[in-house]
């Protein structure tokens, strides 16, 4: 009986607690309100990989407010913050840190101290990724998988939770280094930013252009959010959902079975079993973020986009009829059919 009862009340707790996350989700949205001007979708994306231990890759052209959305989301969440611009003569002692020779004043001893780099702070915003030689870039692979950093032989473990943003301008070409499919994969979505709306452009311009100073309030901090990260995981998904979200990534592979012909006809390369899992963890973050106990499809459909479209590689066939990723994950969406 002693054992039922502490089930039940862990149970209580769990759900007291996604109670209390969706109020603090309402909180954090009307916080950075204050300075932004649409962009929910973006901004629940980003709080659904940060709750789901992820990160993000943020493609937009300059000027839709990426960094400030960014900063905003690290004052509500009382985070520390680091902007790191990736240019191409950036090194990755100058993202790690490195060591430097000091002294010691009363023995006279010369000595080798760590001097911590930028990526020591809960929030990175790894400013145009794609601009540094892929030897930086690389820079940042074992601490997006490890939560550490290698260095002069040492590991350093970094602040948890650790939380990485990277932006890429889709315009700008010349003088630029792709990421390479490994270190895609390793961002949890992929979120586009697009121009905003007429009035909310209007928005933006009286605001950024008046005396008005908005004052962020904290809604949560670093233990709260190492909570809601471990409680993510706790949330059950259905069977039905796990074959859903396997089913769907499954069908990006032109070489798998359930591929449609379209699929064999614009893709090259299908989504690995990360997608998969991206998609579960993040259908979980969701669901307890908006409230609910359990994931759904839904869920699951509503971050397959940010989950899917930098984990495909088109054929020239989709490039020469102009086919994009998000048109063939719509299509794959409208295709896999719901199991229960």
């Amino acid at each position: 009986m002693g054992n039922a009862r502490s089930t039940s009340q862990i149970e209580s707790d769990e759900l007291k607690a996604v109670k209390k996350l969706r109020e603090a989700r309402e909180a954090i949205l009307g916080e950075i309100r204050k300075v932004i001007v649409g962009q929910d979708e973006v901004i629940e994306l980003v709080l659904i990989a940060l709750f789901s231990q992820g990160h993000c890759l943020l493609i937009g052209v300059p000027g839709l407010a990426k960094t400030l959305l960014v900063n905003s989301i690290a004052k509500v969440l009382d985070l520390s913050f680091k902007r790191i611009q990736f240019t191409p003569d950036l090194m990755p002692a100058d993202i790690i840190g490195t060591d430097i020779l000091q002294e010691d004043a009363q023995t006279g001893r010369r000595i080798f101290e760590f001097a911590k780099g930028p990526i020591f702070a809960n929030i990175i915003l790894a400013d145009e990724i794609n601009r540094a030689p892929p030897k930086t870039q690389s820079a940042l692979l074992e601490a997006m998988q490890e939560y550490r950093v290698t260095a002069g032989g040492r590991t350093y473990e970094l602040p948890m939770p650790f939380f990485v943003l990277a932006t890429q301008n889709p315009i700008e070409l010349e003088g630029t280094y792709p990421l390479p499919e490994a270190q895609l994969d390793r961002f949890m979505f992929a979120i586009v930013l697009d121009y905003p709306s007429h009035d909310e452009e209007k928005e933006i311009v009286r605001l950024t252009t008046s005396a008005r100073n908005a004052n962020l309030s904290t809604v949560m901090g670093a233990k709260e959010i190492l909570e809601v990260q471990a409680l993510v995981r706790k949330v059950p998904a259905p069977e039905h959902v796990i074959d859903y979200a396997t089913r769907l990534v499954r069908s990006t592979r032109p070489q798998d079975k359930l591929a449609p012909e379209f699929v064999r006809r614009w893709i090259s390369w299908g989504a690995g079993p990360r997608a998969s899992q991206c998609l579960i963890l993040g259908a979980k973050a969701r669901a307890i973020v908006m409230g609910r106990h359990a994931a759904s499809i839904e869920d699951v459909k509503a971050i397959a986009h940010s989950v899917l479209r930098h984990r495909i590689v088109l054929s020239y066939s989709a490039e020469s009829e102009g086919v994009v990723a998000d048109q063939i994950i719509s299509r794959l969406i409208e295709h896999i059919h719901e199991v229960k």
